[in-house]
């Protein structure tokens, strides 16, 4: 059994803020947001989250930005150590959840390193939401029996596809943080084996009012997606043309109602975009 001794006069909270609509954090987060003297919160959490926290919080935004100057891994790790010294329990506010993509691991490794003590409240990652708001399960028993979750993007950026050749045969693949790099996706997995006509969909700032999905194939889902930028998930496999059958969320009210989904093999349909 651990002996791991803690300073006990802070803490900090790893919260997932869910993938966008503040009404889909957990109630644990929530009520980690009430209690938190500090929130150190990314650009992908929705702001409309602080006003869950308390009128004497201190919020401290960490978000990092594409090609932008940004806030180091390093630097927050510092914050969350020094704001917990201070005695103070500190949320950090994560986007979907903290140990999916979310460098949350990082983290938890800085704080033990520093002896403080430390909880990890999971969030709903993207990674499921995006394709539940767009009308897309990952798995369906007559159709995908498992799906697999990877990252469009690596911190060497050139290894990015390396070893890919095992995704070639995943029944629902779901690509995070890809958008940027959809061509190379698309050619990387025709050339290694996936038909090119497997449906394609990209969802758009999934959960917010301009949630949009486009649908095409592995051949021309690259042309069809160009407009569209991040935040945006990737799902690749039969499952993904449930997009245009299975869309149930308008974005403007919440209803079942059909989304905007363009796809070049079909007309145009009115779906919530």
């Amino acid at each position: 059994m651990s002996t791991q001794t803690y300073h006990t006069h802070g803490k900090v909270y790893l919260v997932g803020a869910g993938p966008g609509d503040p009404d889909l954090i957990t109630v644990k987060g929530a009520g980690v947001l009430k209690k938190a003297d500090v929130i150190v919160y990314d650009r992908l959490a929705n702001p409309e989250l602080l006003a869950m926290t308390s009128d004497r919080s201190e919020h401290l935004y960490v978000g990092k930005r594409p090609d932008k100057p940004s806030v180091s891994q390093s630097q927050i790790n510092r914050i969350l150590v020094a704001k917990a010294r201070e005695g103070k329990v500190v949320a950090r506010l994560k986007g979907g959840d903290p140990f999916v993509f979310g460098r949350g691991g990082e983290e938890c490794e800085a704080l033990k390193a520093a002896n403080i003590s430390f909880e990890v409240v999971p969030g709903i990652s993207s990674a499921l939401a995006a394709p539940a708001f767009a009308g897309i399960p990952v798995t369906h028993r007559k159709v995908a029996r498992s799906f697999t979750v990877v990252t469009g993007h690596t911190v060497r950026n050139a290894d990015t596809f390396a070893n890919w050749e095992h995704l070639v045969n995943a029944d629902t693949l779901v690509i995070l943080m890809g958008v940027k790099s959809l061509p190379k996706i698309a050619e990387t997995l025709t050339r290694l084996g996936r038909p090119s006509d497997t449906p394609v969909s990209v969802i758009q700032q999934a959960t917010y009012p301009s949630q949009q999905t486009v649908l095409g194939t592995l051949e021309t889902i690259a042309e069809e997606a160009e407009s569209l930028s991040p935040p945006a998930t990737i799902v690749i496999g039969e499952l993904a043309a449930k997009s245009s059958e299975l869309a149930w969320f308008n974005s403007k009210t919440g209803e079942s109602v059909q989304q905007e989904t363009i796809s070049n093999s079909r007309p145009r349909a009115q779906f919530a975009g």
